[in-house]
């Protein structure tokens, strides 16, 4: 027995109890937001609050970063440098990669060479990279059906988790697919849809379609819950339902 200990030891194998991190990189729609924001929420806000004291989530994304951006502003380093064996990187990029008239634009080529760096990186240090399609925008046609705005960056996406055998949450058909159950109307409730005088911090009102309120971040850190558990990864065990106070 002992042997077998020291095996468990020497190769990094983790107790399902030990504590780990679970580390966020994204865009403005997983990111944490200020006060003056509310009601705006990213998904990752309300997500963190579905495990057990084991998990420490930390969400590193940022408002308006591409996957360059991300990497060029040394955001993507530090995450490196923390990580250890059993850690997990949930990655969902692409809102700001794929748009050509933002500083932010990130070449198709560029964006598929930085989600292999953030795998590999990740995988260096014994931590296990997730990578997740870029959520969903409110889009529908004129017959009410959802449109879907990150085609080409979410099967981008798809395809470096085949070649890399990585682990996918894709939240894009996901959230589409809640957005046509809720349909073109009430599907604005899960948005930052504010009529004016409705909110302090928008006393204009707000029409926003890619930001999320408070029920919408929910809905959306539900989803990817729900995935941990299809891909039975490890951390499936460690979610709970969240304490009511």
């Amino acid at each position: 027995m002992c042997w077998l200990v020291g095996l468990l030891v020497v190769f990094g194998f983790n107790n399902p109890s030990d504590p780990i991190t679970v580390y966020l990189i994204g865009d403005s729609t997983m990111s944490e937001k200020a006060v003056r924001a509310y009601p705006e929420t990213g998904w990752g806000m309300p997500f963190a609050y579905f495990f057990d004291e084991s998990v420490k989530v930390d969400n590193r994304a940022m408002n308006g970063r591409s996957t360059r951006t991300f990497i060029e502003e040394t955001r993507w380093q530090p995450v490196v440098d923390g990580l250890k064996a059993g850690d997990y990187v949930l990655i969902q990029f692409g809102h700001n990669d794929e748009v050509e008239t933002k500083k932010s634009y990130t070449t198709p080529t560029e964006f598929r060479q930085n989600l292999i760096r953030f795998i590999e990186e990740s995988r260096a240090k014994d931590a296990r990279p997730v990578l997740i399609t870029p959520v969903a925008r409110r889009q529908f046609d004129d017959n009410g059906k959802i449109v879907g705005t990150h085609d080409a960056y979410s099967e981008l996406t798809r395809a470096v988790a085949r070649e890399t055998n990585t682990p996918l949450i894709d939240l894009d058909r996901q959230s589409q697919q809640l957005l046509q159950a809720f349909g073109s109307e009430n599907s604005k409730l899960l948005f930052l849809q504010l009529a004016p005088g409705e909110h302090p911090n928008y006393p204009d009102g707000k029409v926003d379609n890619t930001h999320f309120s408070e029920l919408g971040a929910r809905k959306m850190a539900q989803l990817v819950l729900a995935s941990i558990k299809e891909l039975q990864l490890p951390l499936a065990d460690r979610i709970i339902k969240p304490k009511t106070k």
